[in-house]
């Protein structure tokens, strides 16, 4: 069972900065792949970043070159750091863990799939 729980949402202005962070419990780096979903207004939940276990990283090609996930294994928290936002970046963000698939000795993260865990989400709002 992992536990999530989101935090450093808030209300910022187009081009502004935000850096989401998610507190992990029962975390084994090993054993999960991490990433960051978002919900828009009137949208379904879509993928924003993953990060396997060996720190392999992937991302909606609308936030590439904006945001950068990465984790502290130590301290048990992933992280979003989020720049140059837009409007359209308006959402509830989540922090979620899934199993995945080994493959090339670390845990892979599904591709196009819902993850096994969610976190209760965090707000970003950008105003244009």
């Amino acid at each position: 069972q992992v536990q999530l729980a989101e935090s450093g949402g808030g209300s910022v202005q187009a081009g502004g900065s935000l850096r989401l962070s998610c507190a992990v419990s029962t975390y084994q780096g090993s054993n999960y792949c991490m990433g960051w979903f978002r919900q828009g207004p009137e949208q379904e939940r879509e993928g924003v970043a993953t990060i396997d276990s060996d720190g392999r990283t992937a991302y909606a090609d609308s936030v590439k070159g904006r945001f950068t996930i990465s984790k502290d294994n130590a301290k048990n928290t992933l992280y979003l750091q989020m720049n140059n936002l837009k409007h359209e970046d308006t959402a509830l963000y989540y922090c979620a863990a899934d199993s995945g698939y080994y493959r090339e000795h670390a845990v892979r993260c599904p591709r196009d799939k819902e993850f096994g865990y969610y976190g209760q989400g965090t707000q970003v709002t950008v105003s244009s």
